[in-house]
């Protein structure tokens, strides 16, 4: 039992964060979205299409990856709620990630030219592995703010809403780079599809690992003047290997955390599928060109929007869970709807205009939907810090937080392994161009894919109905948290 409550006896946070503060905020966000944008859209269709690596290596390196990586999570969490400097406990990470993160980057995207399979895949293996561990060292400390730079209920889904729409588009604007500049005039006489030349790929590696650097920067120096007013480590201790896997388990011990958490395992899983196969819908099952791709990519920037405005309405309007279920529901359920209408020749042929434009707007109600579900999930999680404070008597943004960047990282490579085995049953062949695909196969392909990303996110709706904080709650912990009241 507890005998201190770290906020206990201080002033509550601002109520709300300036514009700017969000802004700058939200900007380091574009590091994690241009980084999972390419593990997610890029890296299965590079390394198996272009470089020529086994579609199934691919997926094994990035779990081998995932599970060398998966204890720095919660370590790097629980070392940033503990950490004393002149820096606070989150930016000294941050800062630290910068290089590491920008640099492992730039040489995934420029592998050696004559490795064997072999060789290749032990390069895309120690890569992921450089990478995801330094993306956990800024993630995981950057997302941890959100709890300790507001406490209102609604004030941080705004917050949220503004790292959610940078990394969105952020992310998207170098997929949109790729299809409308890249691989256009990366097209040879050798290689016709620029989607298919890796001097594309080599070219994507140096500007997003300047965005990725630059987004960084911004969000520590432009969250620097708040240091001062964010929550203070606990009083030096010593800590021991034991202790720290106890405090943790402490912190999470909770059941609407844990249904929190299964739900993202979910979702991250069905998120990683429908990511990795995205591109593969696009150019073999649509049959869409490039141009009309880049235009799909761009449809992101609005649902980005819908989502940035959507999420504080609707947390002010029905609050959190409520509106996470409904919307939930709505857009999980219609995301695979285009393709289940072609699975059942239902819609015209491929290359008639309403065809496109059908996907295209489809595409973007659904993923604003999705996005504005997915910060309202963050949201729920960030309230939970209070509620863990009365019962533990830390404060432990780190360690929750921890769990989404892990879920995020690694669980949506299982997603990418999943989708490498779907094309393994759909007898999807390796390096082919479209037109050289069977039609059998491209139908199996959409066969296989509907029932399992439908079923894998209905759990996940079914698994976040047992979350159990709501706005009344939240409020109840901050005034017990203000009175220094202990639990009984």
């Amino acid at each position: 039992m507890p005998t201190t409550l770290q906020s206990a006896g201080k002033p509550s946070q601002a109520r709300s964060v300036p514009v700017r503060i969000k802004a700058a905020y939200g900007f380091g966000s574009v590091a994690y979205g241009v980084n999972n944008g390419g593990f997610d859209y890029f890296l299965l269709l590079f390394y198996s299409q272009v470089i020529g690596l086994d579609a199934r290596l691919v997926g094994i390196a990035i779990i081998a990856a995932l599970v060398i990586d998966a204890l720095s999570d919660p370590v790097v969490g629980y070392w940033s709620d503990n950490l004393r400097s002149r820096w606070g406990r989150r930016h000294p990470f941050m800062l630290a990630a910068a290089l590491p993160v920008t640099l492992s980057y730039f040489l995934l995207w420029n592998p050696p030219a004559a490795w064997s399979q072999a060789g290749i895949f032990w390069y895309l293996l120690l890569l992921a592995v450089v990478i995801r561990t330094s993306m956990t060292f800024y993630e995981t400390p950057s997302a941890a703010l959100v709890p300790e730079l507001t406490d209102d209920y609604v004030e941080r889904s705004s917050l949220i809403s503004y790292r959610s729409y940078f990394g969105w588009t952020g992310g998207n604007a170098v997929t949109v780079l790729m299809f409308f500049f890249l691989f256009p005039a990366m097209a040879t006489e050798t290689i016709a599809d620029g989607r298919f030349n890796r001097g594309s790929y080599e070219l994507m590696g140096i500007i997003a690992s300047a965005l990725i650097f630059t987004s960084i920067l911004v969000c520590v120096i432009g969250t620097r003047s708040r240091i001062k007013y964010l929550k203070q480590p606990p009083p030096p201790r010593r800590i021991t290997v034991a202790m720290v896997f106890r405090e943790i388990f402490e912190t999470l011990a909770n059941r609407s955390f844990l249904a929190l958490f299964i739900a993202a395992l979910l979702g991250a899983l069905a998120t990683g599928l429908a990511a990795s196969l995205a591109f593969y819908f696009y150019t073999y099952f649509w049959e869409f060109t490039s141009v009309q791709t880049g235009l799909i990519t761009m449809g992101v920037f609005i649902a980005a929007i819908i989502g940035f405005i959507l999420a504080p309405i609707v947390t002010r309007r029905v609050g959190k869970k409520r509106g996470a279920m409904v919307i939930g529901i709505i857009a999980f359920a219609g995301a695979p709807l285009p393709i289940m209408l072609r699975l059942a020749d239902v819609l015209p042929e491929n290359g008639t205009p309403f065809v496109f434009w059908f996907v295209f707007t489809a595409g973007v109600i659904d993923l604003g939907l999705i996005i504005c579900f997915q910060i309202l999930y963050t949201s729920m999680m960030a309230d939970l810090v209070e509620q863990s404070e009365l019962k533990t008597g830390r404060r432990s943004e780190g360690v929750f937080f921890s769990s989404v960047t892990f879920i995020r990282k690694s669980v949506q490579g299982f997603g990418l392994l999943l989708a490498s085995f779907v094309l393994h049953l759909a007898q999807f062949p390796a390096g082919a161009a479209v037109g050289q695909v069977s039609d059998e196969a491209v139908w199996r392909l959409g066969a296989y894919y509907v029932p399992a990303i439908l079923t894998i996110w209905m759990l996940m709706m079914a698994v976040i109905s047992a979350y159990q904080l709501d706005r009344a709650g939240h409020e109840e912990n901050l005034r017990k948290l203000a009175a220094g009241r202990l639990p009984d």
